[in-house]
């Protein structure tokens, strides 16, 4: 045990003590490599992503047929609703022969789905499940993207009806060009060279991978609700594409070697199957997120996953600063910072952020808008105080709701003279003299 924790010592030593910055771009870049891999070893371990991946489990298992059912609806009015089965027979390919059992048993399903006797009502419940389906993936993505505003009812309905209805006539167009493209003249005659044919047999081969990687990188981008940059998405997409091919040939020959496994659970062999790829599969978009998003927020890489406590004076200081980012973009004409920008600015971590927007929002100092996305001020520079930023991180501390101090007099009239002091001091200052006093030393956050 002690060998254990020595070993573990040096390990966060060797990773956590240097800064990766002050080294070549390569060794720097695998400094990088090993605290993703560590932060996501302690992520998954601490049990967060996996229980978010088993409720994805569950709430797909109620889903599947409702949203295959939806899709089915939409390919059909394109013509193209055939595709669907082998679309599904590819996902569950890893499952072999209980694969394409599963695959006839939900198309079966989907088939048996008829808006005329489903009625008004039942149409309504399909839809909502469908739509409760997006919920919880958004939210998961959330949690990972430290996201805690979810889409509004208006955006859910619009972004997910599009995801829901334009999605799969783009995942089937995509499918269709690239096979429409393979069985063309020109490559037929391209194949026929000796090296060209070997260029084509390997893009072959490599087609399934990008196709899964452009899925998750889309993914990425459009479910978190946050601005997420493609560079990060790409990467996480493209890690958790690996991933999964990978775990496809591990999981098929999982189930090639399972024959006791299936013999015990006899006819329920193929739907733990299909969970546990479900799963598998959730779980690798989770990570992938997750690799996304310590791309974009290098802030959060450290050692200890609980969020830093900030001292009174540190409270203060970052409202200050906060109000000092806000007030410059919005006198320079500049696109209103988000919650992500002021992390990136002042190396804060987003959650500790959103705690001071937040007190600031609650004093009408600051507003979050949706068109373009981002923090403004809720009153003009000139009429918001330093004092007004002050005061509603102080707000915060003071908000204990039922707990009640039992101070002394003399102690309460001291806390009063240091409240007046610093309203004295600032008070006649506003934020527009700041903007203006650390106009030459302001720089924008970095994209």
């Amino acid at each position: 045990m002690f060998e254990i924790r020595a070993l573990k010592q040096q390990l966060q030593d060797l990773i956590w003590t240097d800064k990766a910055e002050t080294h070549r771009p390569s060794r720097s870049w695998l400094i990088w490599v090993a605290r993703v891999i560590y932060v996501l070893v302690r992520d998954v371990t601490e049990g967060q992503l996996t229980l978010r991946a088993m409720s994805l489990v569950y709430t797909t298992l109620l889903s599947l047929v409702p949203l295959l059912a939806v899709s089915f609806s939409v390919l059909k009015g394109f013509g193209v609703q055939n595709q669907l089965k082998p679309t599904l027979l590819e996902f569950l390919a890893p499952m072999g022969e209980r694969g394409v059992e599963i695959a006839d048993r939900i198309m079966g399903f989907v088939s048996n789905v008829n808006a005329g006797v489903l009625g008004s009502l039942g149409l309504v419940l399909l839809f909502y499940t469908v739509v409760s389906l997006m919920q919880k993936i958004e939210h998961a993505f959330n949690y990972v993207w430290r996201v805690s505003n979810a889409r509004n009812l208006a955006q859910r309905f619009s972004d997910y009806l599009s995801v829901i209805i334009i999605g799969p006539v783009l995942v089937f167009a995509a499918i269709g060009l690239t096979v429409s493209a393979q069985s063309t003249e020109i490559v037929a005659a391209l194949r026929s060279l000796p090296f060209a044919g070997l260029l084509f047999d390997a893009l072959g081969y490599l087609t399934p991978y990008f196709m899964v990687v452009i899925a998750f990188t889309i993914i990425y981008i459009f479910v978190p609700n946050t601005r997420i940059k493609w560079k990060s998405a790409l990467l996480g997409g493209a890690v958790a594409g690996i991933l999964w091919q990978t775990t496809g040939w591990v999981f098929a020959a999982f189930v090639v070697n399972s024959a006791k496994y299936i013999a015990i659970y006899s006819a329920f062999a193929s739907v733990i199957l299909f969970m546990i790829w479900l799963y598998a599969g959730w779980l690798i978009l989770l990570v992938g997120s997750s690799i996304a998003f310590y791309h974009q927020h290098p802030e959060h890489l450290r050692l200890s996953h609980t969020v830093p406590r900030l001292g009174n004076r540190a409270r203060e200081t970052l409202a200050l600063q906060i109000g000092l980012l806000v007030g410059t973009a919005f006198k320079r004409g500049e696109p209103p910072l988000t919650r992500s920008d002021l992390a990136h600015s002042t190396g804060v971590p987003e959650e500790t952020i959103g705690y001071i927007v937040n007190a600031l929002s609650w004093r009408h100092v600051l507003r979050e808008i949706n068109d373009p996305p981002g923090l403004v001020l809720a009153r003009p520079l000139a009429q918001v105080t330093l004092a007004n930023l002050i005061e509603a991180v102080r707000v915060q501390d003071l908000a204990l709701g039922d707990w009640h101090i039992t101070i002394d007099s003399a102690v309460d009239r001291m806390a009063g003279e240091v409240d007046s002091a610093i309203v004295q001091t600032l008070a006649t200052r506003t934020l527009h003299d700041l903007v203006e006093a650390a106009a030459p030393d302001v720089t924008a956050p970095a994209p």
